[in-house]
């Protein structure tokens, strides 16, 4: 494998110093991906003395020091990255996995949200939104941005399901039920959402049913 002295470029502006910056920033996630964390900060710690403006390596940082239990250096690392970028979507998701460490489930799905506003393709963020969503109480956002997701992949059956359980509980049973089959035409074997439909379909039958008083 390659190590930092491999990397050691000829100093100097232009074109070189930006491919030193990618090569680290790419060794560092290689390093992070096999669980070498050492490696890693040290290759993000580079990129980050190389580029001081840019976010990535601050974001690497903030996702190792969240591997290593250290939340309160995850979160500085995570404000430093939006610090440096305020659209870096990235960096809102690290401050929301932060917060739901630490039980803050109103701050961790406002950054969820933010992330979501930034890039709406972001299943982490949208599943840890529906997450702090059922821990709240609150569908509505979410339900908004799962239908978006859903536009543009409408075949993530984890996404169907978890709209379904929330249209569900904010009894737009019809809407559910439609999700529900949406999952079973994709995995007809999916027991969880074969359960879900008949509940649905249960708590439907009466209003279908014909009014015995007007027979």
């Amino acid at each position: 494998m390659l190590s930092l002295q491999d990397l050691r470029l000829p100093a100097g502006p232009g074109r070189g110093e930006t491919q030193h910056f990618d090569v680290l920033m790419e060794l560092g996630d290689c390093h992070a991906a096999l669980g070498e964390l050492e490696q890693a900060a040290a290759c993000y710690e580079e990129a980050a003395d190389l580029a001081p403006g840019r976010a990535d390596p601050h974001v690497g940082l903030g996702v190792i020091a969240l591997q290593d239990e250290r939340p309160d250096d995850a979160e500085r690392c995570f404000q430093a990255a939006a610090g440096r970028d305020a659209d870096c979507a990235e960096a809102y998701g690290g401050l929301a996995m932060v917060r739901q460490q630490r039980e803050d489930y109103a701050g961790a799905f406002d950054m969820h949200l933010k992330c979501l506003e930034l890039d709406t393709d972001n299943l982490v963020a949208l599943l840890g939104l529906f997450q702090m969503s059922c821990q709240m109480g609150t569908f509505a956002k979410v339900i908004h941005y799962l239908e978006l997701y859903l536009q543009r992949h409408p075949g993530d059956t984890s996404v169907l399901f978890c709209l379904a359980t929330l249209y569900a509980r904010e009894g737009q049973l019809g809407a559910a039920r439609h999700c529900l089959l949406s999952v079973l035409a994709l995995e007809p074997d999916k027991a969880e959402a074969r359960d879900m439909l008949r509940q649905v379909e249960r708590k439907i039958a009466p209003a279908l049913a014909p009014d015995a008083r007007s027979a």
